[in-house]
């Protein structure tokens, strides 16, 4: 997987996210992980975390109507090709985004919802799971770990899971096996017409901070360039893979992914 071709200007992806201190997760890793698949990234800040690369100590949820007014700004200014929605850090975030996606109905949503962080810290109470649920309706792919879209749609069955969420509204569901007791990593979609694909990719030997900002990060921008969901949920896939493959470890906790791989030389980039 390399950087997607660019033929003309980069398409823009606004993504909602929280702001995290490692910059091995949120808006950052959304940053580089749109930079990396040939997007610009617009950001919107949905929460200020106390965090390092082992867990999250503190979320503060940015005030929601702080929230729509940097969307909405950048919104009047800047043609937006698809969003990208990662940590909320409260329902009122949750409402406030839904209100700007509710002016932009013709663009792909892409949601990672977050419900814990990689060290085990809970970050959605029941509030936030209803208000995310509500907000399925605006989303067009949702990208839960298979731990996420348990508490989601409140199944053990991965499958009646994504039932649960599509009948929610949401046509496209990407659920992620990492956490799962399987050989290999084994993440499924679900599509309108039920089950759609299972892509495998072997576990790899380390914890990693910011893996599902990535994926969904990267299938936001590929669905930004115009492919359609089943070629930019594999692609992305691929482009997270090669990410997760090429971590380092640069503090005592997680591994970070590297979004910039497929540019050499690994020293001097300018």
């Amino acid at each position: 997987m390399t950087r997607a071709p660019q033929s003309g200007p980069s398409p823009v992806v606004l993504t909602f996210s929280g702001h995290d201190p490692s910059g091995g997760a949120g808006l950052q890793a959304d940053i580089e992980a749109l930079a990396g698949v040939g997007c610009r990234a617009l950001t919107v800040t949905t929460a200020l975390t106390v965090q390092d690369t082992r867990d999250v100590q503190r979320v503060e949820p940015v005030d929601p109507e702080l929230v729509e007014a940097q969307a909405r700004t950048v919104l009047a200014d800047l043609p937006v090709a698809a969003f990208k929605i990662g940590l909320l850090g409260s329902a009122g975030v949750a409402d406030a985004v839904a209100s700007v996606l509710s002016d932009h109905p013709e663009q792909p949503v892409v949601l990672d919802p977050i419900t814990a962080a990689g060290g085990g810290t809970p970050l959605a109470g029941e509030s936030l799971l209803e208000a995310m649920r509500g907000l399925l309706r605006r989303i067009t792919l949702v990208t839960p770990n298979s731990v996420e879209a348990r508490q989601l749609a409140q199944h053990d069955d991965l499958a009646a899971c994504a039932t649960e969420l599509q009948a929610l509204d949401c046509p496209w569901v990407l659920i992620t096996g990492t956490h799962e007791d399987e050989n290999e990593v084994v993440n499924r979609l679900y599509g309108p017409e039920g089950f759609a694909d299972r892509y495998t990719c072997p576990r790899l030997a380390h914890h990693y901070h910011g893996s599902g900002c990535t994926l969904a990060a990267a299938a936001a921008g590929l669905l930004a360039h115009g492919l359609a969901i089943p070629e930019a949920v594999a692609a992305a896939q691929r482009f997270t893979l090669e990410s997760l493959r090429h971590a380092t470890r640069p503090g005592g906790g997680q591994h970070l992914p590297d979004r910039f791989f497929w540019a050499p030389p690994k020293r001097g980039r300018v």
